[in-house]
């Protein structure tokens, strides 16, 4: 996390899951993995005054209320890490309609009213919508960091090869915090 705390968003993605897919029960125990750092990642956040924002799948609610997609994905699988990393009250929280947290929302006018330039990428699934979402905050010009041991695929090998991607295609940095 090298560039400047005041120019920096944290972007958790998906983290509000049911996990009710296929290939979702590889995911839930990728993402258990994760589950430590990505709280430290929130932890380290609040403490910086960093700015939060929550984009996530919208499970054919189309409200942007986390309450009722909390409501909507709560589950014995996904309980743990949904009551782990939930938003709060300080966060922001918006629905997307496709992969990339940036297609069809927000995020950009959000960012652009915080005055921020550099975007620390969480959350899953790494080598779908962390991979979208990283490519057009790399068009529009982001700065990018995608910490490894914050990211989860359903397979691990998909995860690495994105990071791979993130890290030679769009400059994104992605030490381990």
């Amino acid at each position: 996390m090298e560039k400047s705390l005041q120019d920096t968003a944290v972007v958790f993605i998906d983290l509000i899951n049911d996990f009710n897919f296929e290939r979702g029960e590889k995911l839930l125990k990728h993402t258990k993995e994760i589950l430590p750092h990505l709280k430290k990642l929130k932890n380290h956040a609040r403490e910086n005054n960093i700015p939060v924002i929550y984009v996530n799948d919208h499970y054919g609610l189309w409200q942007a209320d986390y309450h009722k997609i909390i409501d909507q994905c709560m589950n014995d699988k996904s309980q743990e890490i949904i009551t782990e990393v939930k938003p709060d009250q300080n966060d922001y929280f918006l629905i997307k309609p496709k992969h990339s947290a940036f297609f069809q929302t927000p995020l950009q006018s959000l960012l652009l009213e915080l005055g921020k330039t550099n975007l620390i990428l969480a959350g899953i699934a790494g080598d779908i919508c962390i991979l979208f979402t990283a490519k057009d905050a790399y068009m529009y010009e982001y700065s990018l960091e995608v910490p490894e041991n914050c990211t989860a695929s359903n397979e691990e090998q998909g995860n690495e090869y994105a990071l791979y991607l993130m890290r030679s295609v769009m400059d994104a940095k992605t030490d381990a915090i």
